[in-house]
């Protein structure tokens, strides 16, 4: 298994803490590391996903009502005449 050296800020109480646990377990700091980024990245999400309701009505295979009409025609039906304005 490979190994990537990388550089972490750790709030200086967090760190200490980690070591702490690690000298009373006998074992190394990375592994103390290592083991805690392994417990929250297989534990369930916090946040599930959220999903939209279906809310749509009609026929979803029906043809699109709105294609008939260009984007000028379809500004014009939703904003009126521009110049009324």
């Amino acid at each position: 298994m490979a190994h990537m050296k990388t550089t972490l800020d750790i709030h200086d109480d967090l760190l200490m803490r980690a070591k702490r646990h690690a000298r009373a377990t006998g074992r190394t700091l990375r592994a103390v590391v290592e083991d805690g980024l392994r417990m929250v990245l297989s534990a369930p999400s916090a946040h599930p996903s959220f999903e939209l309701p279906d809310l749509r009505v009609g026929d979803p295979e029906a043809a699109d009502p709105l294609e008939r009409y260009s984007w000028p025609e379809l500004r014009e039906l939703i904003y009126g005449d521009p110049g009324t304005r």
